[in-house]
C-alpha cells in the first residue's frame, strides 16, 4: 500500500475549506526570508502547501467524473471551484511577487530554479483580479460538457449502451448492422448541439473577456501565454498544419483506397472506417476490465520490471476505474495525486482494441508521475503537455512488443500493430484540424453558430474530413467537432499531441534500434520533469523537437515502412 508523503509544514489533518487555509497562506506572505536557504524552505513549505491542495481537487474531480448523476460530487467539486480556488489566486499572486522581488531570488541555483521561475513571471504577467470570477464560472460551466455527454446512450437490439460501448458494434463485419448503430450514435448526440452550442457559446464569449481583460486581442493569444508556449508560436503551429496535410493526408487517402477495395464498397461512409478490412470479427485483446488492468501489469512488466510494477501499486490501491457505464463521464485521463505520488487512471472501456491502447497510452502518464514523484517542489512536476503526452504516446509504441499478453493468435497481435501504426498517422490530421478550428474560433469571437458550421466544414475537408463520404450526413459532419471533449474543457490543449506524436515515433524508432539505451534515455527525459526546456526534455531522450516538414516527412516514411514490414 502506499501513503501520503508525511507532512513537515502543514497540519497532518488539514481541513479543506477556506478558514484552515487562509492562515497558512498569510503565513507564508509574512514570513521573513533572510537568506537563500530559508528562501527554499519557504518554497518547499509552499509546495507542501500546494501538493495538499492539488490532491484534495484531484479526488473531488475524479469522484464526479466516475458518477456525474450524483449531485452530491458535483456539488463538493463545485464547492472547491467557487469558495476555494477563487481565494487562493490574489494569494497566489501575492506570493510570486514576494519570491521574485526577494533580495535573495539570484542566489537559487539557476540550473534548478529557471523553468520555475520563468512561469512565476510569466504567471505575474497574466493576472488580472478581475478574471477570478470569471475563470470561476469557466470552471463550473465547462464541466456541464460532462454531464450532458455522460447521461448519452442508445437502444440496440433492446440492450443500452452506453456510446462507448455502442461504438464496438461499428468494428463488426455487418455493414447495415454498421450503419444502423452509426446513425443511432449521431442521432443521439445530435440531440444536444442545440444545447451544447449555448454551453460553448457561453464558455467562448467568457474565455474572450478573460483575454480582453489581460490585456490581449483574444483568447488564442492569451493562451499561449498562458500555457506557456515559450517554444514555439500560432505560425508554427500553421505551418504544422499544412505539413501534415502535404505528408500525412496522401498516404491515409491511399490507405482509404485499399479499404475500400478490400470492403468492395463504391463509396466508403463514415461507418465504414473501423471494420477491419480483413473481413474479421473486431479484435477482442481481454475480457472485462479486471483482465485488462492484469494483462497491462504483464505487458509493462516485460518491458521493465519497475514499470510493471507501478501499475501493481495502483491495482493495490484501488486507483483504476476502466469500464464504460451510463453516468459515467465520456473519455480517458490520468489524474496525478500530488502527495500520494501516484495516479488514478480513468477511461471508458468497452472490451476494444481502442481500450488496450488507451490503456498503456494512460500507463505511459502513470509511469512519468511516478518517476517525478520526488522532485522537490510540486510545480517540477508541472510537465508541459508538449512532454506529459510524449510520455503517453511513446509508451504506446514502446509497449506493441509485448502484446503478445493481449493476442494469442500471431496474426490478430500483426493486425492489432497495423492498426496502432494506422492510428498513429490517423491522429495527425484530427490534431490539426481541431487545433486549426480552435485558433479561428477565438480569434474570430463574434461568429454565429452558422459561421462556426461553416469553418469546420472548411477546415475539416482539405484533411481529408475522415476519408469518408458525408453526402446526404451534413448535420453530422458539422457538428462533429462537438464530440471533442478538449474544446469545452482545455481549449488549446491538442496541437501538444501532435507533437507529441512525432517524439512518440522517434523514440520507438531508437528504442527499435537499441532497446535497452532506447527506454534509458525515454526513462531520463520523464524523471526530469519540467526542470529543463521542452527542447532539452526531447533531446534527453535521444530525439529532436522538431515538426518542420521535413522531419513529419521523415517519420512518416519511418512508419508506413513498419506498416509495410506487418
Amino acid at each position: 500500500m502506499i501513503h501520503k508523503k508525511t507532512r513537515t509544514y502543514i497540519p497532518a489533518d488539514l481541513e479543506m475549506k477556506w478558514e484552515a487555509l487562509e492562515p497558512i497562506f498569510k503565513e507564508l506572505l509574512d514570513r521573513t526570508i533572510n537568506s537563500a536557504e530559508e528562501l527554499e524552505q519557504w518554497l518547499r513549505d509552499g509546495s507542501e502547501l500546494g501538493a495538499a491542495i492539488e490532491e484534495d481537487f484531484a479526488w473531488r474531480y475524479i469522484r464526479m467524473t466516475c458518477d456525474t448523476t450524483s449531485e452530491d460530487l458535483l456539488q463538493k467539486f463545485q464547492y472547491f471551484a467557487t469558495e476555494i480556488e477563487p481565494k487562493i489566486a490574489p494569494y497566489s499572486n501575492e506570493l510570486n511577487k514576494k519570491l521574485v522581488n526577494s533580495e535573495w531570488v539570484d542566489k537559487l541555483d539557476h540550473q534548478k530554479f529557471f523553468i520555475y521561475l520563468r512561469g512565476v513571471k510569466k504567471a505575474l504577467e497574466l493576472f488580472r483580479e478581475e478574471n477570478i470570477p470569471l475563470q470561476t464560472e469557466i470552471q463550473v460551466e465547462q464541466q456541464k460538457y460532462q454531464g450532458i455527454s455522460g447521461a448519452m446512450s442508445v437502444h440496440i437490439d433492446d440492450k443500452e449502451f452506453t456510446l462507448e460501448q455502442a461504438s464496438v458494434f461499428l468494428k463488426g463485419t455487418d455493414r447495415s448492422k454498421r450503419q444502423e448503430v452509426w446513425e443511432k450514435i449521431t442521432a443521439r448526440r445530435l440531440q444536444n448541439k442545440d444545447e451544447l452550442n449555448h454551453l460553448f457559446d457561453h464558455l467562448r464569449a467568457l474565455r474572450h473577456k478573460v483575454a480582453l481583460n489581460a490585456g490581449f486581442e483574444n483568447f488564442r493569444d492569451y493562451m499561449f501565454q498562458a500555457l506557456g508556449r515559450f517554444d514555439y508560436t500560432p505560425q508554427d503551429c500553421y505551418a504544422f498544419h499544412e505539413a501534415i496535410e502535404k505528408e500525412i493526408v496522401p498516404i491515409l487517402r491511399g490507405q482509404a483506397e485499399k479499404r475500400k477495395k478490400a470492403l468492395d464498397v463504391g463509396t466508403l461512409r463514415p461507418w465504414d472506417m473501423d471494420v477491419d478490412i480483413s473481413g474479421k470479427p473486431a479484435l477482442k485483446p481481454f475480457n472485462g476490465g479486471a483482465d485488462l488492468i492484469e494483462k497491462s501489469i504483464q505487458c509493462f512488466t516485460n518491458i521493465n520490471r519497475y514499470l510493471g510494477e507501478r501499475l501493481e501499486i495502483m491495482k493495490d490501491n484501488g486507483l483504476f476505474d476502466v469500464e464504460s457505464r451510463k453516468g459515467k463521464a465520456p473519455g480517458g485521463y490520468n489524474y496525478p495525486l500530488s502527495e500520494t505520488g501516484a495516479p488514478f487512471i480513468f477511461m471508458n472501456s468497452a472490451n476494444t482494441f481502442r481500450d488496450l491502447t488507451t490503456m498503456v497510452h494512460e500507463g505511459g502518464h502513470a509511469v512519468h508521475t511516478f518517476l517525478t514523484a520526488d522532485l522537490e517542489l510540486n510545480d517540477f512536476k508541472h510537465c508541459p503537455s508538449e512532454v506529459a503526452e510524449l510520455a503517453s504516446m511513446s509508451m504506446e509504441l514502446i509497449s506493441m512488443d509485448n502484446w503478445d499478453v493481449y493476442f494469442d493468435n500471431e496474426d490478430d497481435l500483426k493486425r492489432a500493430k497495423r492498426d496502432q501504426l494506422n492510428d498513429v498517422l490517423k491522429t495527425l490530421p484530427w490534431v490539426a484540424v481541431v487545433d486549426q478550428f480552435q485558433h479561428w474560433i477565438y480569434t474570430n469571437p463574434s461568429h454565429t453558430d452558422e459561421d462556426r458550421y461553416n469553418a469546420w466544414i472548411e477546415i475539416y475537408e482539405p484533411f481529408g474530413a475522415g476519408f469518408a463520404d458525408w453526402s446526404g450526413l451534413e448535420e453530422a459532419e458539422r457538428n462533429l467537432w462537438q464530440k471533442q471533449l478538449h474544446i469545452f474543457e482545455v481549449p488549446f490543449y491538442y496541437i501538444e499531441y501532435g507533437m507529441a506524436q512525432l517524439g512518440a515515433i522517434a523514440v520507438w524508432k531508437n528504442y527499435k534500434e537499441n532497446p535497452e539505451k532506447g527506454l534509458q534515455q525515454y526513462l531520463d527525459a520523464l524523471k526530469l520533469g519540467y526542470t529543463k526546456t521542452i527542447k532539452e526534455i526531447y533531446e534527453t531522450a535521444g530525439i529532436k523537437f522538431d515538426f518542420s516538414a521535413a522531419y513529419v516527412k521523415e517519420l512518416a516514411e519511418f512508419v508506413k515502412g513498419e506498416i509495410e514490414k506487418l
